[in-house]
């Protein structure tokens, strides 16, 4: 059987960057320092005047196809992972394999929001896995909650930011290089907890109980402070055993990058240093689907994670989503 390994990876985030005494000025109180001592968020980026997602992901798929050493024909599959897609359809994907010249690939859009990219990552893995006509599949984690922020909600404005990050999965015949596992689970209970609630089927833009819903994010009820520590740790575990490896067997931990906070909380469960989990989001926010692949590029570009090294992404979403995959590099 053949393998998926990563052979090339790749980040873009926006030329708008945004410091925290811009939102001292927006929303006329002083959020910096809370943003600076609590969540470690410094600086973002958001889209520029006429930036969608297309436009992140076909960046991010330039860089991560030229650093594999593959023109965009080679590419047999191309999936992005996002929840503010170019349109509500055709898939976003579809947008890029044209931009990019991918002719030879299908198309398709995942959406369990922020734990969209390592859904998608699982999905490619297995693809090549399973059928040997794809040996080059395209990974795409993009968001632009820019575009459906509540410019007057502090809770949501001065976290979530834009950017995308892509990883190229491609066939190898060594088993032990590349995926090695995964889980994937939901706690649907939480779906109506946070998110963007209009627009589709249920309240469509046509519809005359639109002005109960709204096509901004939203944080609508509170989750409970120890879901993500548990989940995520409870997801590295399940690795751990599924592998047969202890945890200072893994190099790198990459996580959603939505509370520094929880991150150092799953690394205390796990009886690890909180080192091991890159983080991104003191200079990016929260850019949601495309945190992980943007932490996993900044490591790359860094040196900090080398071939042979065993890492494991975690991310979970809105719905609840979550989802994890171990590879060795």
């Amino acid at each position: 059987m053949q393998n998926a390994r990563i052979a090339g990876i790749g980040a873009y985030a926006p030329d708008r960057r945004l410091d925290n005494a811009y939102f001292d000025e927006l929303l006329g109180e002083k959020v910096s320092s809370w943003l600076e001592e609590n969540v470690e968020i410094f600086e973002r980026r958001w889209c520029v005047e006429g930036q969608s997602t297309a436009d992140l992901c076909q960046a991010a798929a330039m860089q991560a196809l030229d650093r594999a050493g593959l023109q965009a024909e080679q590419l047999q599959l191309i999936i992005v992972a996002t929840d503010t897609p170019e349109y509500i359809s055709p898939s976003t994907a579809s947008v890029v394999q044209h931009r990019i010249g991918a002719k030879n690939a299908g198309t398709f859009d995942i959406n369990t929001a922020c734990a969209g990219f390592v859904t998608a990552l699982d999905t490619g893995a297995k693809y090549i896995r399973a059928d040997k006509q794809y040996q080059h599949v395209l990974i795409i984690g993009a968001y632009a909650m820019s575009k459906y922020l509540n410019k007057a909600d502090k809770k949501t404005v001065t976290l979530f930011a834009d950017g995308a990050g892509a990883v190229v999965l491609s066939a190898t015949a060594n088993e032990e290089e590349g995926y090695l596992a995964s889980q994937l689970l939901s706690q649907g209970q939480y779906h109506d907890y946070m998110g963007i609630y209009a627009g589709g089927t249920n309240a469509p833009v046509t519809s005359d109980v639109l002005d109960k819903h709204t096509h901004q994010l939203v944080f609508a009820k509170k989750f409970p402070k120890t879901l993500n520590p548990e989940m995520w740790s409870g997801m590295a575990q399940h690795l751990n055993q599924q592998l047969g490896v202890k945890p200072e067997a893994i190099a790198k931990y990459f996580i959603t990058q939505i509370n520094i906070n929880s991150i150092r909380a799953t690394m205390d469960i796990l009886g690890e240093s909180p080192d091991k989990a890159h983080t991104v989001m003191h200079q990016y926010g929260y850019t949601g689907s495309a945190c992980i692949p943007m932490a996993f590029n900044d490591a790359w570009e860094k040196g900090l994670v080398k071939p042979g090294d065993l890492v494991y992404f975690i991310g979970s979403g809105g719905g609840l989503a979550f989802a994890s995959a171990a590879f060795r590099l």
